[in-house]
């Protein structure tokens, strides 16, 4: 059988690009394609690989302002010929799950999200801080890139999607219905630590949808030290936003991750997510979540076992959170010290 693997674009990495990784671990034979694949952003198991790219690959400055281009991407993916191919497997959160194929190919999607920026442009241009004109010449634009998303979306034969609140998304967009398989995670790199030290932790890229604005005020609410692990289009504004206890320690080495994960505080997850493979990953760490209440959060999270929620994305309602938290492990530890009492008392 010949496959292919077809992926939006390398020009940033997330979860999105792991899954990528991962179906080409799965299937060494597929042919892996993408719009723009840029050598930086691509996971470790794909660097060296061929890929084959568009004609966008090759457009000037295209790994600053990848995002600009946002109307070529699906001539770009109508471009990609997969003519040739029994199995194509879209991974896709933008435009590839339009790609065409031929008559008797079967068209697997797996859907990280519809278009954020089309299906939720209010919010989007809103945390971009764009402009009234900027809006009202982009949603006229938006407008015609809705209606050829419905056309795309029609293409895959089955959808996938990696959670309830994506296959949620996929059904009031699209009309279709999705199976529902979480994305891989390597929990087995993380390891616990009997270490603790006094900071919480965002794991995350710098875009504003991750609403990290949010961690950041909250902690600069409490004077709690908050580490920023990673790097993006929104570094600067965040920058500006941070006071003395946070710090931004941008791309940082497997290792590193793993040592801070291991002896955070908790992690700060503020955003809503479609997934969200950090709180999973600082579970395998043996720490918790402070989680904004939605999206997959909902699906990984058990409040008061491993993770706290808030209701509102607002610095204010963050900081709560974070003081019910302080005040949980603060009965734990009383109640472990009864316990510790009680068994010395019998023993005695």
């Amino acid at each position: 059988m010949r496959i292919a693997v077809v992926h939006d674009y390398f020009t940033q990495m997330g979860g999105a690009e792991k899954v990528a990784e991962e179906l080409m671990r799965m299937l060494p034979q597929a042919v892996l394609h993408s719009t723009v694949a840029l050598p930086d952003c691509l996971p470790a198991g794909l660097s060296g690989l061929p890929i084959v790219t568009s004609w966008m690959q090759h457009l000037p400055c295209i790994q600053q302002y990848y995002r600009l281009f946002f109307l070529l991407y699906p001539l770009a993916v109508r471009s990609l010929d997969l003519s040739r191919f029994d199995l194509v497997i879209s991974s896709s959160s933008g435009y590839v799950k339009g790609v065409c194929t031929s008559r008797d190919a079967l068209h697997v999607c797996y859907c990280h999200t519809p278009m954020r920026w089309v299906w939720a442009f209010d919010s989007y241009s809103e945390r971009e801080q764009m402009s009234a004109p900027q809006r009202l010449l982009l949603h006229n634009l938006i407008r015609g890139l809705r209606s050829w998303d419905l056309g795309a979306a029609r293409q895959p034969d089955h959808f996938i999607a990696n959670s309830r609140a994506v296959a949620t998304r996929i059904l009031h967009a699209y009309g279709r219905h999705a199976e529902v398989i979480h994305p891989p995670i390597d929990l087995g790199r993380f390891r616990m630590s009997t270490e603790q030290e006094d900071y919480y932790l965002v794991l995350a890229r710098l875009v504003s949808y991750k609403r990290i604005d949010l961690a950041i005020e909250g902690c600069n609410l409490l004077r709690r030290r908050l580490l920023v692990i990673g790097d993006g289009p929104d570094r600067a504004r965040l920058t500006a936003l941070a006071g003395p206890t946070v710090s931004f320690l941008g791309r940082l080495s497997d290792s590193e991750v793993e040592y801070y994960a291991a002896r955070c505080r908790a992690l700060i997850f503020p955003g809503e997510e479609d997934f969200g493979m950090a709180p999973l990953e600082i579970a395998a760490a043996g720490r918790p979540t402070i989680a904004y209440r939605a999206g997959g959060a909902n699906e990984t999270i058990i409040e008061g076992v491993t993770g706290v929620f808030f209701d509102h994305q607002q610095p204010e309602d963050l900081a709560a959170a974070i003081k019910r938290f302080l005040a949980k492990i603060g009965a734990r530890v009383r109640e472990s010290s009864l316990i510790s009492l009680n068994v010395e008392g019998k023993t005695a």
